[in-house]
């Protein structure tokens, strides 16, 4: 008796820090953010300041009209991301909702368009429409943040980066590439990136940013929550590719959580396309 005791406490005591170090890895990704789009909005302050000040210099209908129409786009684009980090600061949202995976790849591009023109990232997206899945929102941006900044980071002399959302309706999964073109993964170390503390970086880069070991593993529990696969191919010397699949929210809908089909799996491959 005494020996199941102990053994369910000392379960709670995982699960508890779990749930902290879950909770000190979004902040952590908050603060990088934070630190990251505080640039971002010194631009934005720049384009309305000048803007007013333009629409006060000139009094004709067509200067003040475009300048007014500048500074509600400038204003909008501030309000988007306010709007973004405020979400994963505040965590609002406990439990899963219908999402469209679209939405939080165009706010996490958002969030990191400058730090991607820093380093001379050349963007491509491809996004197709696809059907809503159940997630916390938030989660799945940490997600992608964060092998979004790995991809940066892959690649610390400029490169390409490659995104694609396309709907597999045979299997009803919405998948999600993210493709680096930069240092790629040993093969010998690829089956241990999900591990907590284990990283392929020396520290932290000039941005401050990985080295941890915390944030591949904290994606590996995020997508095990929400039912997700990941498959991880790399090549070293031309770069990483990961592929997440996700169950549609009408395939969720139809099983159990408890007895879920579609159980987190993750797949490893040496060689990326």
């Amino acid at each position: 008796m005494t020996e199941q005791w102990d053994r369910e406490q000392a379960e709670q005591k995982i699960a508890r820090l779990q749930e902290q170090l879950m909770q000190a890895q979004r902040l952590t990704a908050v603060g990088e953010l934070a630190s990251t789009t505080t640039h971002e909005f010194n631009n934005i302050l720049m384009t309305i300041l000048n803007y007013a000040k333009l629409g006060l210099r000139h009094t004709d209908d067509e200067t003040r009209t475009k300048s007014f129409e500048k500074i509600l786009t400038a204003a909008n684009r501030a309000a988007k991301i306010t709007s973004t980090i405020l979400g994963m600061a505040r965590n609002r949202k406990h439990g899963f909702e219908p999402i469209l995976l679209k939405t939080l790849i165009e706010d996490a591009l958002l969030l990191l368009e400058r730090e991607m023109n820093k380093y001379r990232i050349s963007v491509e997206s491809e996004l197709n429409d696809a059907p809503e899945i159940l997630a916390d929102g938030n989660q799945i941006q940490q997600v992608l943040l964060n092998l979004l900044i790995n991809a940066r980071q892959a690649m610390p002399h400029g490169g390409r980066l490659t995104i694609k959302l396309t709907y597999d309706k045979a299997e009803n999964v919405v998948e999600l590439l993210i493709r680096d073109f930069g240092c790629g993964i040993p093969q010998e170390k690829l089956p241990y990136i999900f591990d907590a503390f284990y990283s392929t970086k020396t520290g932290p880069d000039e941005s401050g940013k990985g080295g941890s070991g915390l944030g591949l593993s904290a994606c590996k529990n995020i997508l095990e929550a929400h039912s997700a696969k990941i498959r991880v191919q790399s090549t070293p010397g031309k770069g990483t590719a990961f592929t997440l699949r996700f169950p549609t929210l009408e395939m969720m809908q139809k099983s159990s959580p408890a007895t879920s089909e579609y159980p987190v799996s993750c797949e490893f491959a040496s060689n990326s396309r």
